[in-house]
């Protein structure tokens, strides 16, 4: 499926190519979903560079992923599918950029483009050029990572109050495991937009030393400068964030930790006070003849009150040495 946008005079128009229709030749921006042999083919002669498959792009070297090409810069970068999922899977996204349009080429749908294409269609204040598009879909782009780390340390510190305040017992199984899984899932979602940063910020650096070739302003050169800051930012914040993460999991387990150490220890004092009376109890189950108390009649008496003594005992002297 082709996506063309045509300048008007109230935005770019969306227009969406039938199987086997020719592209308008004032396209500014051409988005291809899932494209077929015969679709890449047609997007090919209207750039005048080589759009890698689909194949092309997974089997590459991510080094090798910014090339040039006669007519234009080849770029691909990793978007996320829906960032704000718990586990945001990730598609690659090839931008063919020349001076006057720009071509998308994608298997799936990110957000960000969604976004972009609504907004060319109304904003009157964005040049009919194929950088213009693009730097506008970065704009977006680093706007929605931002969002989404934002959103992730909004869920951290909500589970931090949870662990810290409210505390984890490792009697509550469920809330337990429910914490663990949660930060589990809020740092594989940081991960994910991490691997999107980077990716971005080689694009960007790519684009800057290729300035010449799809013929960027100096204002597009200083917002490509500008975005790269942001997304230096944001990688910062997500790397603060995995280190916040660590440290909450430490302190979840900790937490439970202590708190099975604590059931451990009553275990451990209880034994030790009823000690002395299971002694007192084997040397008068012993057997044999010759036993002092062995026909006294208050033997059973005298025995049972020496093993309460020495619970007594044994108590008052663990409280003593502060061990209880």
């Amino acid at each position: 499926m082709i996506v063309a946008y045509c300048p008007t005079a109230h935005g770019l128009e969306r227009l969406e190519i039938s199987v086997g229709g020719h592209l308008p030749a004032t396209s500014v921006w051409i988005d291809m979903i899932s494209p077929t042999h015969e679709e890449r083919l047609a997007a090919e002669s209207f750039m005048s560079a080589e759009i890698p498959t689909r194949e092309e792009v997974s089997s590459i070297e991510t080094s090798a992923r910014l090339y040039s090409e006669p007519g234009a810069v080849v770029m691909t970068a990793l978007l996320p599918m829906a960032a704000r999922t718990p586990d945001p899977q990730l598609s690659s996204v090839t931008f063919i950029l020349s001076s006057k349009c720009l071509v998308t080429v994608r298997y799936g749908d990110p957000q960000s483009i969604i976004l972009c294409g609504r907004k060319v269609q109304t904003d009157t204040s964005i040049a009919h050029t194929g950088p213009a598009v693009f730097l506008t879909l970065m704009e977006i782009i680093i706007d929605r990572a931002a969002d989404v780390m934002e959103e992730a340390s909004f869920h951290y510190d909500t589970l931090s109050m949870h662990v810290f305040e409210d505390g984890i017992s490792a009697r509550s199984g469920n809330l337990y495991q429910g914490a663990i899984k949660t930060q589990g899932r809020i740092g594989l979602q940081v991960a994910r937009m991490h691997d999107v940063c980077t990716s971005l910020s080689r694009l960007l650096l790519f684009l800057e030393n290729h300035k010449k070739q799809v013929s960027l302003t100096e204002e597009d050169v200083l917002a490509c400068k500008s975005y790269g800051r942001d997304i230096h930012s944001i990688k910062e914040h997500g790397d603060g964030l995995d280190n916040k993460l660590s440290f909450l999991l430490d302190a979840t387990i900790g937490l439970v930790n202590l708190e099975q150490n604590q059931i451990i220890k009553v275990f451990s004092v209880l034994s030790v006070i009823f000690l002395p009376p299971t002694l007192i109890a084997s040397i008068y189950g012993m057997n044999f003849i010759n036993m002092p108390e062995l026909k006294w009649h208050l033997g059973f008496v005298f025995s049972v009150c020496i093993m309460l003594a020495s619970v007594g005992f044994t108590y008052l002297f663990l409280r003593w040495r502060r061990l209880l």
